[in-house]
């Protein structure tokens, strides 16, 4: 059975940073490209990051130079290191598991607020 279990979310002040973890169980972890999307209260789902199986990233625009994806592929772990808050950037962040045209696995997410 797969797992996908995000941690690390939490309250922020405006401009600082949090490091989201997700932990992946039941997936041949390195062959799958592992993205972190957020959904916002009554806005769709959005993509934020992405990490190849290669090692290659890729980001949206949103978060670029403030947010780092990372995969430590000898833990099944997954991880987004988030700098400069924004109020904006306030959702449930969603770790994924994508295998191309095989695939593709959701966790359940973790809250993260920016707030004074």
């Amino acid at each position: 059975q797969v797992h996908l279990v995000e941690s690390g979310g939490g309250l922020v002040q405006p401009g600082g940073s949090l490091k989201l973890s997700c932990a992946a169980s039941g997936i041949s972890f390195s062959r799958y490209n592992m993205n972190w999307y957020r959904q916002a209260p009554g806005k769709e789902r959005e993509f934020l990051a992405g990490i190849h199986v290669t090692g290659n990233t890729n980001y949206a625009d949103s978060v670029k130079g403030r947010f780092t994806i990372s995969r430590e592929n000898a833990k099944n772990m997954v991880y987004l290191q988030m700098n400069s808050l924004k109020p904006e950037d306030t959702a449930i962040y969603y770790c994924n598991a994508d295998r191309p045209n095989w695939n593709s696995f959701w966790g359940q997410g973790t809250q993260v607020t920016v707030s004074s």
